[in-house]
């Protein structure tokens, strides 16, 4: 094991983990810098489990023993450890789960190789709170979601609150940045999938009227929180589809009404349950 003992905030070689609470400043640095944060040990686990390669761990010392198997398969990766004030000063915030990892970012998923097997795949358009882009990837690893795509402006699934949400799910659900979107809708449709906007629309029909006709191949399209989904993709896509729900109750949060939508939209053996 290859352990350092911090003597001080400004120690260089933890740099991957200063100001965690700076939203906007970590979302731009961490892609940036083909690197994320694990947060927990739970979570730290389930990268490795992935595959996903560390490039240092962070922990108080009341920590080490839970983590010494870890530390042990990793003998070349920096273990830094300090006590429970010194790392708040580093990292801003209280660590209280365990331990922490800085993760390299793994390479991307060609789109083509996501669609290729996939019958059922979410895209998420514009959902900007990492809390919700987490809670939606734990639901898709649980109900049957082959693949999620995220449009250019949705917010990072390997940002640590959606990893932290998502119970390190964000690394069982293969995921792929769109780089057109709507335009990609079309892509969509190229492979075969019947695309889906889950929005109250005029026309919407009720979700398990679609669940019924099970089609083979569905994309379904989610909107960001409060504008919902833009025009352009309104029109772009196949149908709308909408949650049938009691008078005076006109939506569900985009997480909750994900995994509602996942359930009842999941694929069906044509043959009907055994």
């Amino acid at each position: 094991m290859t352990i350092h003992y911090l003597e001080s905030a400004a120690d260089p070689r933890v740099s991957d983990y200063t100001q965690l609470t700076d939203v906007h400043l970590r979302k731009l640095r961490e892609p940036a810098e083909g690197m994320y944060i694990a947060e927990s040990s739970r979570v730290l686990r389930r990268a490795l489990a992935a595959g996903h390669r560390p490039r240092s761990f962070f922990l108080a010392e009341k920590w080490l023993a839970d983590l010494q198997d870890v530390l042990t398969a990793y003998p070349d990766v920096p273990a830094f450890i300090g006590s429970a004030a010194l790392l708040e000063e580093i990292t801003g915030f209280h660590l209280h789960r365990g331990a922490m990892a800085a993760m390299h970012r793994p390479a991307p998923v060609p789109l083509q190789d996501l669609l290729a097997a996939a019958r059922r795949v979410v895209v998420l358009e514009d959902i900007v709170d990492h809390t919700n882009v987490g809670a939606i990837f734990r639901s898709a690893a649980a109900l049957d979601i082959d693949a999620v795509l995220i449009s250019p402006r949705c917010g990072d699934p390997l940002y640590r609150r959606s990893v932290r949400v998502s119970m390190g799910t964000v690394f069982q659900v293969p995921w792929a940045r769109l780089e057109s979107w709507p335009q990609d809708i079309s892509v969509l449709k190229q492979n075969g999938f019947t695309v889906a906007a889950l929005e109250l629309t005029g026309d919407a029909v009720d979700v398990d009227r679609l669940a019924a006709s099970n089609p083979d191949r569905l994309a379904l399209v989610l909107g960001t929180e409060g504008a919902g989904m833009s025009p352009e993709t309104l029109a772009a896509v196949d149908l709308a589809v909408k949650i049938p729900m009691r008078a005076g109750v006109d939506s569900l949060n985009v997480a909750a009404a994900s995994a509602v939508a996942f359930w009842e939209l999941r694929p069906r053996s044509s043959q009907g349950p055994h």
